[in-house]
């Protein structure tokens, strides 16, 4: 089917998580994740570390209200990830971070899954293979597009490991890509999925979400 450009973004269910659009009211919940200092300690340097409460709920404010996505490779829809059930971790209900799908471009079949950010609580969890999961099956099943790509900082190790472990393929690094907010400039490793690759990525990442 031909891709469908999503202005907004969808209801999504797993068996832990329910995905949501980021709207207004979760700012105050993603301003405090903004908040802990362990998101800045392996490469996200894209922003600022928010000076005090209220420059992060400026800056979680900024998440959510995205530009609308263009179909020609701008915009993004945002989602707000929570807990669908009590976990050990915490109850149903809790706000566990962000995530989008955005730089969708029809023509070229293509997107762009990224802008995460989880509560540490929840690192080296199952939240990060199902939601990718979540994202990645809408991107793929209901929207009709070809390839996702993943990309983050070469300094960002951490996220490197995690996006390779969901079986997307490492293409390569833009050199001097874009410039961080401190004025440096990042090199980012880029990393896809295609329609191709899908089948196995979905079956490897069923699997991860069922061992746990």
């Amino acid at each position: 089917m031909p891709p469908v450009l999503p202005l907004v973004a969808s209801h999504l269910t797993g068996p832990h998580l329910v995905l949501d659009p980021l709207v207004e009211a979760d700012a105050a919940e993603l301003g405090r994740v903004l908040m802990q200092p362990e998101l800045y300690a392996h490469g996200y340097v894209m922003h600022h570390r928010p000076l005090d409460a209220d420059d992060a709920l400026a800056m979680a404010r900024g998440f959510v209200h995205a530009s609308v996505p263009t179909g020609s490779g701008q915009g993004r829809t945002p989602y707000a990830i929570r807990l669908g059930v009590d976990t050990d971790l915490a109850p149903a209900g809790t706000f566990v971070g962000t995530s989008s799908l955005g730089d969708f471009h029809t023509e070229r079949e293509s997107a762009h899954l990224g802008w995460t950010l989880y509560d540490s609580r929840f690192w080296s969890s199952f939240v990060n293979p199902e939601a990718k999961l979540l994202l990645l099956t809408h991107a793929f099943e209901d929207l009709g597009y070809g390839r996702v790509k993943i990309q983050t900082d070469l300094l960002n190790t951490r996220s490197q490991a995690a996006i390779a472990k969901l079986g997307a393929t490492r293409e390569g690094v833009l050199r001097r890509h874009v410039p961080r907010e401190d004025g440096t400039f990042r090199d980012t490793v880029v990393f896809s999925i295609t329609i191709e690759d899908w089948p196995r990525v979905k079956e490897g990442l069923q699997a991860r979400i069922s061992a746990d």
